[in-house]
């Protein structure tokens, strides 16, 4: 048993890789190096940097190192940047998607599981949102993680492949120092390195129609979304149907202003949030309901707020010294 991980030397591929390896199962990642590290993936698991769009290289590596799974987390991740760049964000996330669907009908893998996102919402009708609330994506980023969860979803039918999708919330927080997130457009790298270089960080908007104006977002600790991949890649693995998707959600929002407060409270630095315009793309709330993931994957929210932004902020110290 072996497990492909594509974005594996990313934020959270390398959770997912740390994951696999505590499990004690085998894993080779594929990652671009786009905006993973490679030092993020340990010495023992074997690398191959390429872009997932090369199907035959994809092939080769599934059959070189006998992959019976693949967890899917390449892709463009920036929902905002999104709706400037649709053209490059569907030729990763759809086109790249199809290629390692491509390479694991060539390579008889059977089993997938996709690395989905909230974007797919877009702005819910719902306070709570679960699997059968309606997609509505407001960004190219979110148009096209569902078409990659159709895209699975018709190779599936067509090619007997067992499978899920994973849809992510606000993913944050990290497992160990050494792996951090180094996205330039996530909330919690840009208050830390705003905060670390004496600036005042700032929050897009604060006029939405939430309880202080300012976007309400479910915040879920990377380890605890890891841990959820390696149960569906093994349940998978061994023959289990799994649902279509799952939402990995705490079924709480918190606000940008409130996550302000927790920095300030967590670091000993007080400030006052600027505030600059939206960004377009961005819903004004959503939370979700993880009631499915935690009957069929064990999914449960093991970390609170504050650990999330403890872990994050102590990461950060490792980010420097590195």
């Amino acid at each position: 048993m072996s497990f492909l991980v594509t974005g594996g030397a990313g934020y959270i591929g390398s959770h997912v890789v740390r994951s696999f390896r505590q499990a004690g199962l085998d894993v080779v990642v594929v990652d671009d190096l786009s905006s993973g590290q490679q030092a993020f993936v340990p010495d023992e698991v074997p690398f191959v940097e390429a872009t997932i769009l090369d199907t035959s290289l994809l092939t080769e590596t599934m059959r070189d190192h006998s992959v019976t799974g693949v967890v899917h987390l390449a892709g463009y991740k920036y929902a905002g940047v999104s709706v400037r760049r649709p053209l490059h964000t569907y030729d990763q996330n759809v086109t790249g998607t199809a290629s390692v669907l491509a390479a694991m009908r060539r390579a008889d893998v059977r089993s997938i599981v996709f690395s989905s996102s909230a974007a797919v919402y877009g702005t819910p009708s719902v306070d709570v949102v679960t699997e059968d609330t309606e997609p509505h994506p407001e960004s190219p980023y979110g148009e096209s993680k569902l078409v990659g969860e159709w895209l699975i979803r018709a190779a599936a039918r067509a090619h007997d492949f067992r499978h899920t999708s994973l849809r992510y919330f606000n993913v944050v927080g990290s497992a160990v120092p050494t792996l951090y997130d180094t996205s330039p457009h996530n909330l919690f790298p840009l208050v830390i390195d705003a905060l670390r270089a004496g600036r005042t960080p700032a929050i897009n908007g604060d006029d939405y129609p939430t309880r202080d104006g300012t976007c309400v977002r479910d915040y879920v600790h990377v380890a605890d979304l890891a841990d959820a991949h390696v149960v569906a890649a093994t349940k998978l693995d061994a023959g289990e149907a799994l649902e279509p998707v799952y939402n990995l959600g705490s079924g709480a929002g918190v606000t940008v202003r409130e996550i302000m407060t927790a920095f300030a409270d967590v670091t000993g630095q007080p400030f006052n949030p600027k505030v600059e315009t939206r960004r377009p793309g961005d819903p004004a709330a959503i939370v979700a309901s993880g009631d499915l993931a935690a009957r069929d994957l064990g999914w449960q929210m093991r970390h609170s707020i504050r650990d999330m932004v403890e872990s994050a902020w102590t990461a950060s110290s490792e980010a420097i010294e590195a």
